[in-house]
């Protein structure tokens, strides 16, 4: 977390547990106390992490000054070894690296991402029509709300000094058209300073080590080439490797634990479903949501602004709402009756593919076996881990026949005799090139029950779903 500031000549310093002495122009400090900065104080950075993790209680605010400090040094590197870049560029680069998270939703991807959520009883009876949730214009990605929010909140514009500007750091962090497409790439790409700071931040807040990457080595050896490609030198090769592979581990281990997954989908679940009805003050399409981020009320919208439809939720008479609200306020995170993963290749077929057959075909006849509303089973699961974030793990002739604007998300390495630096999926002694043929799955099927005798029937559930992997 950030400490007060003190005055050190021309700007501020804040003193960070990750970074150390993190130093802000005039202008940054500014942005900083703005009310539409102050609010990510009350976004917490691990969702609802801190209901397994109970230290990972960190925010959103203290991430984006941590990502700021890192650009800040990069800033630093790249004007040093190339004086000619204009000093303007640099400084919006930093501001969005400050302002990248600025966009992010109550509980972050757990809301902003509600409408994609299928219910259980559209997952296992396919012919059924999705609800309302289809026929309302999505809610906006939190990269262009936040790109909204620079533009149209009137207290961001007056500190970053004008409506252009603020478009120009919006269209940085959000990717647009309009963003420079190499320094873009240190905000969003697989070397990018979100990640670095997250890892690291989010592995010291939870107590494990996966995330415990040097990220000081490969700082200090970050090049950028003669026609503006930005890579690390072959020597930081494997401290490279390591990043990306902590990736891996933290989702593993932290990002979907079986417990915080299991009550961030009992939190998704009720969320669509309101949303599909408009009730407890839940938007219900996306220009709702841009209508309420204009002005003072985007000061609410933070993690409380879930909490209090949840607690809301605890008394609704849908028994599915109701049910699955109460595992999260009373803390009893939905059971895991059964879970399929593992590390698979590509082009097979998927390690859970029978087990959501006979989820499919099955899970409404257990339900009203043990006289349980379909619903209170929660077939789910995250997308493959993969070491790239962009597209599936690629190999070395996939990556060649990517379009360019992908490959450039690529990790970049300068091999040694090279001027230009290369995809770090080509460099022949590179572990990640040979992972990159797989990628890790992860299906669960939990059930959510708080009625009498909830253990007893959990172990006869349990028995019936564990033969459910076997082909029949």
């Amino acid at each position: 977390m950030a400490s007060p500031s003190r005055t050190i000549g021309p700007g501020r310093v804040v003193v960070d547990n990750i970074h150390g002495s993190i130093e802000l122009s005039d202008l940054e400090w500014n942005v900083v106390n703005t009310a539409s900065f102050q609010r990510l104080r009350w976004l917490k950075q691990l969702g609802m992490g801190h209901l397994t993790y109970p230290n990972a209680t960190h925010n959103r605010f203290a991430h984006s000054l941590g990502v700021f400090g890192i650009m800040r040094r990069i800033t630093d590197l790249l004007s040093r070894q190339n004086p000619g870049i204009d000093e303007y560029d640099l400084q919006n680069l930093r501001l969005a690296a400050l302002l990248h998270d600025i966009g992010h939703y109550p509980y972050s991807h757990l809301m902003e991402r509600v409408e994609r959520v299928t219910l259980t009883e559209e997952e296992v009876c396919r012919d059924e029509k999705r609800t309302l949730s289809t026929e309302k214009e999505a809610y906006p990605d939190h990269e262009t709300l936040g790109r909204h929010i620079v533009g149209h909140q009137s207290d961001l514009i007056k500190a970053i000094g004008s409506e252009k500007r603020a478009q120009e750091i919006g269209a940085l962090f959000s990717r647009t058209e309009a963003a420079h497409p190499q320094l873009s790439k240190l905000i969003h790409s697989s070397l990018d300073m979100d990640r670095l700071d997250y890892l690291l931040r989010d592995a010291r807040a939870t107590g494990v080590p996966y995330g415990e990457i040097d990220i000081n080595y490969l700082l200090n050896n970050i090049r950028i080439s003669p026609e503006g490609v930005i890579g690390v030198e072959y020597k930081a090769l494997a401290a490279a490797e390591h990043f990306l592979l902590a990736r891996l581990f933290m989702h593993r281990t932290v990002y979907f634990h079986k417990t915080t997954y299991a009550l961030e989908e009992a939190c998704r679940q009720p969320l669509r479903r309101i949303r599909d009805t408009g009730k407890y003050e839940m938007h219900e399409d996306g220009r709702q949501i841009l209508n309420y981020c204009s002005g003072p009320t985007l000061s609410d919208f933070t993690d409380d602004f879930v909490d209090r439809i949840i607690r809301k939720a605890t008394q609704d008479e849908n028994p599915v709402i109701n049910t699955l609200a109460n595992c999260i306020t009373n803390r009893k995170p939905p059971k895991l009756l059964k879970e399929v993963s593992g590390l698979q290749e590509k082009g097979k077929p998927r390690l859970d593919s029978v087990f959501r057959t006979n989820c499919r075909f099955r899970l409404s006849a257990l339900a009203d076996k043990f006289n349980l509303p379909v619903g209170q089973f929660l077939l789910c699961g995250p997308k493959p881990i993969k070491i790239e974030e962009r597209g599936p793990l690629f190999t070395r002739d996939e990556a060649k026949k990517l379009e360019t604007e992908e490959r450039e998300e690529l990790i970049k390495v300068f091999v040694p005799g090279e001027e230009e630096p290369r995809s770090i999926v080509e460099i022949n002694d590179c572990l990640i090139r040979l992972l990159s043929g797989h990628q890790f799955g992860i299906c669960r099927l939990y059930l959510a029950d708080d009625g009498p005798e909830a253990d007893a029937r959990f172990k006869k559930i349990q028995a019936e779903v564990s033969t459910w992997t076997e082909d029949q």
